[in-house]
């Protein structure tokens, strides 16, 4: 057995207890200093060796005796000292053990335990410094064999990615070559908030609260506007005598108070109301002035350290072949439009408009509905404009939602509810052509006057909106020409250009020629009969390019709900629903414990969960008459991975390649359900878009519910005003906050994230024979022996399997209870600084059941398996990773850390025991998906 030597002293000591007393003991100073040093204890998580054993302790390698710890990077908050953790009483001073081992309760275990938590830090992702092909003498060579992993080359998607991960930070930037795009026309500034104080009386110079009296004041007003129960429940609240008195309120009912926000503060413009005649019929609809709206959103303090002036081409090779597509400024519609102005209005800035609509409920018995219309600005980063919590988007519009009952024909009934959408968005639209020309100038939020272009760019709603604003027919596509009966074909199959914009503009100018010239006009060029359509009249607008992808309809709500009702017909609902119930539970996974064929009204969330699944539990699945399941896997997995690839961050050259590639795959194998007897044909309006890829109920219920869409747009004003001046006090109290390092880059294609750990244990001392019966740590002993005999080999030693275990057999334990941690989380990172709030990207969980006297109760037992990196992994794609399931996480009490280890070696503060599946080979030919099984030894 090889001896252990003192790096001070030269003594040769026979163990390595032997080793650690004769530090702890030592009267030599050198040794004593070596005996101290190892008292500072610092985290610093090793790497498995992959093929060590079935079950190996946390991940990374561990430092010898004679190796220094790596250099500290990573985000860091904050350290533990011992005496801030609870540890067993066999290393206490004093005390009763007591109930230690007791089993966990739900507080310890509760998910929302973020009070008490703290961020550990992610090593740096080094390869091992041991042999990674140790193995022991008696393992089955032919079990490792058969599943040698076949992840060492990265498939051609995988270094696609990588590409994309490697240039997010610095991707290479072509400016504009006009430099005065985007520029500032007058170099005086003034701050969107130095103008709100302007516009408040004069009480707002010594008063920061004001028009409220004091912080109280406000905070009761934002109370009742954002948070509070009903008018008549505040003003019974501060009517009760003494009350306002008391708190010192300026107001003494709901009334009051509406009265200081709607003549004292500032905010978005209000709300119109006009009257629209379609067919000698009024119809009311509430406005505001969309360049007023504009203005509001580019002066935005909150948004003016991220908003985008110019339009930028971003390249992931110094080459520039690969580009990047990501925020609407690296697009090619902005560098064309910017072209186009530059001819008659040079250094114009753009702001594109992105409009979207959607008819909502309001009520669930009544039949109450809302058509509001919403708009944003390409000049925000998507990160934040696609967070409703930022208020980047305005109401601009509530449009009138008759269904004219009246009109018995159905035919002039659809013709006349589309003049009336068009009459009403295009007056509200109407600004936007005489600002699209000759500019408007604006000041953006640090208070730089521009002269801006608003331009409308794009539309986003479901299909029928789709169909509703393109002025096309049902069933047709808003984007080309494609018969109707080649709309499930494949994009080298099917016959289709875009739709002819000047073809359709030639149609609507028919309209003085007479109504049956007019109809005849539109019906040659593709169209409805719609007389002066919402857009015709708007600068450098294509409505048929302007038409957006909507995952949410046509993917989610769409394509994965017709798979769905396929796989049903096909497999057998029962055994569907039955192979879900039997799924473990996972993080962001969603149980669904009664099956997904009997499921109703199924949101676009839970569609989305049921995706993460979906593939895994077909794969064996029988069809009936024995048919062959390749062809059916095939065509899910091109569904699957078309869905995956439309929702990258960032998308180049080379992904929209693997998205059509991802498409074609489901096309080549479709018919499977024509030889099922499920489908006859595939003409889908969704399944056909997905070829263009490459190229309001809080307010209702404020309301008494009649004349509602009046009072709708008054507590929405209210309810701006106090977000518009919450952000001024903000800047009165703190000062203006800048992001002086902004830069407009790709977003990441990995998460950058934290782990986390509750600062104490979820059970304090857990006895070892417990782990081994209740978290099914059946080697745990052995394991961590021999993962403390391993930790302190000297420096470049190499030893056999059997001479580690022996070494191991040396290994005394000196307790008896570890404190284990039943869960670990990983928190994301704001890395563009939008502000935005961590949110929990995954948890892994190892915790025993939890018995209770009823058995609906109880807890089930849950161990989760978890992609573990060996070292040798990065942020993207599966080399250097393993599949393991996580028994137990424990620590290792501070006082013994001396005993077991050398004074030089500085274990992680925490550990895991975890059960090794198989490495992962190659992925199957039908369904890409990698098997995996667990590792067996000895029968076990």
């Amino acid at each position: 057995m090889p001896e252990t030597m003192c790096p001070a002293c030269d003594k040769k000591l026979a163990t390595i207890s032997g080793y650690n007393q004769h530090l702890a003991k030592t009267t030599n100073p050198a040794c004593h200093d070596l005996y101290l040093a190892s008292r500072q204890f610092h985290a610093s998580p090793p790497a498995p060796d992959p093929q060590d054993d079935d079950q190996d302790m946390d991940v990374g390698d561990v430092p010898g005796p004679n190796r220094s710890p790596p250099h500290f990077e990573g985000d860091f908050f904050g350290t533990y000292a011992e005496d801030e953790l609870e540890w067993p009483v066999e290393f206490d001073d004093g005390g009763d053990a007591g109930d230690m081992g007791n089993a966990l309760t739900d507080e310890e275990d509760s998910d929302d335990d973020r009070d008490g938590a703290y961020d550990e830090w992610e090593p740096p992702l080094v390869p091992s410094a041991h042999n990674a092909h140790e193995e022991d003498d008696d393992e089955h060579d032919d079990t490792q064999d058969q599943h040698t992993s076949d992840t060492q080359e990265p498939d051609a998607r995988h270094g696609v990615e990588q590409r994309l991960h490697e240039h997010e930070q610095i991707p290479i930037v072509i400016h504009y070559p006009d430099q005065r795009a985007g520029q500032p026309i007058d170099l005086t500034k003034q701050s969107s908030n130095a103008t709100y104080h302007a516009r408040l009386n004069d009480s707002g110079a010594t008063n920061v609260y004001a028009p409220f009296a004091s912080k109280l004041d406000w905070e009761m007003a934002r109370w009742a506007k954002l948070r509070g129960p009903s008018s008549t429940a505040f003003s019974e609240l501060v009517s009760i005598e003494g009350f306002s008195d008391t708190i010192g309120l300026s107001f003494k009912n709901a009334r009051e108070l509406n009265k200081i926000i709607d003549n004292e503060l500032p905010g978005h413009p209000k709300f119109k109301r006009e009257q629209i005649v379609i067919a000698n019929e009024a119809f009311d609809v509430y406005y505001r002035d969309i360049i007023e709206c504009i203005r509001s959103l580019f002066s935005d303090p909150n948004f003016a350290d991220f908003l985008v002036f110019a339009p930028e081409h971003h390249y992931a090779d110094e080459d520039e072949t690969v580009r990047l597509y990501h925020e609407m400024h690296t697009g090619k519609w902005w560098w064309n439009s910017q072209k186009l102005l530059d001819h008659e209005h040079p250094g114009a800035t753009i702001i594109p408009v992105l409009i979207s609509s959607d008819k909502t409920q309001l009520t669930m018995f009544r039949n109450k509905t809302a058509y509001p219309v919403y708009m944003t600005i390409g000049n925000i980063p998507k990160e934040i404009h696609r967070k409703p919590s930022r208020q980047a988007h305005v109401l601009i519009a509530y449009l009138p939602t008759t269904r004219l009952e009246h009109v018995t024909n159905k035919a002039s009934r659809r013709r006349m509810l589309a003049n009336l959408y068009h009459a009403c968005v295009g007056r509200v639209l109407a600004p936007l052509a005489a600002a699209g020309i000759n500019g408007v100038n604006m000041r953006s939020g640090d208070g730089a006057m521009r002269r801006c272009h608003p331009l409308f760019a794009c539309f986003a709603g479901d299909y029928p909106e789709q169909v509703l604003v393109t002025g096309v027919k049902t069933t047709q596509c808003p984007s080309c020409n494609v018969p109707l009966d080649e709309l499930g074909l494949a994009a080298g199959a099917a016959n289709y250009q875009p739709r002819n914009l000047d073809a359709v503009l030639d149609a609507l100018g028919a309209l003085d020629e007479g109504g049956l010239a007019f109809v005849r006009a539109c019906a040659e060029a593709g169209i409805k009969p719609i007389v002066h359509p919402c857009w015709e009249g708007l600068p450098f607008v294509n409505i048929f390019e302007s038409i957006t992808p909507d995952i949410l309809h046509q993917l989610y709500q769409g394509l994965v709900k017709h798979i769905l009702a396929w796989l049903s017909e096909a497999c057998g609902g029962a055994e569907i629903d039955a192979r879900c119930r039997r799924l473990p539970p996972n993080h962001h996974i969603r149980h669904f414990m009664k099956g997904i064929t009997t499921l109703s009204r199924v949101s676009g969330t839970e569609h989305g969960q049921i995706c993460r699944f979906l593939l895994g539990i077909i794969i064996d699945i029988r069809l009936p008459d024995n048919m062959s399941s390749a062809r059916l896997l095939r065509a899910v997995q091109g569904l699957l991975d078309f869905l995956y690839l439309a929702q990258y961050p960032c998308h180049s050259s080379e992904t929209l390649t693997y998205l059509d590639e991802a498409l074609d795959l489901f096309h080549d194998n479709k018919d499977i359900f024509i030889d099922l007897g499920i489908r006859n044909s595939f003409n889908l309006p969704k399944l056909h878009f997905a070829l263009h890829y490459n190229d309001s109920n809080d307010a209702y219920r404020s309301t008494n519910h009649k004349n509602e869409f009046a009072q709708m747009t008054t507590w929405l004003e209210r309810r701006e005003k106090k977000f518009r001046h919450e952000k001024y006090i903000q800047w009165r109290l703190t000062g203006p906050t800048h992001h002086p390092h902004h830069r407009s880059r790709p977003p990441e294609m990995s998460f950058r994230r934290i782990q986390t750990m509750t600062k104490h244990p979820s059970v304090k001392a857990v006895k070892l024979d417990k782990i081994v019966d209740e978290y099914g740590a059946m080697y745990f002993r052995e394991s961590l022996a021999r993962y403390v005999a391993k930790a302190t080999l000297p420096a470049n030693t190499t030893v056999t399997p059997q001479q580690l275990k022996d070494r191991a057999a040396n290994v005394y334990l000196p307790f008896q209870t570890l404190p284990v941690f039943h869960k670990v989380k990983w928190v994301s990172v704001d890395v563009h600084g939008h502000g935005d709030a961590p949110v929990t990207l995954d948890s892994v969980h190892a915790r025993p059941g939890l018995p209770k006297p009823f058995a609906s109760d109880s807890v089930a037992s849950r161990f989760d398996t978890a992609f573990i990196n060996d070292g040798t992994g990065g942020p993207l794609g599966i080399k250097g990773y393993r599949i393991g399931q996580v028994r137990v996480m424990f620590s290792i009490p501070p006082k013994a850390l001396s005993i077991l280890f050398l004074p030089t070696v500085r274990p992680p503060k925490h550990l895991a025991y975890v059960e090794w599946f198989t490495a992962l080979h190659a992925p199957d030919q039908n369904h890409g998906l990698r098997k995996v099984s667990c590792v067996i030894k000895n029968g076990e």
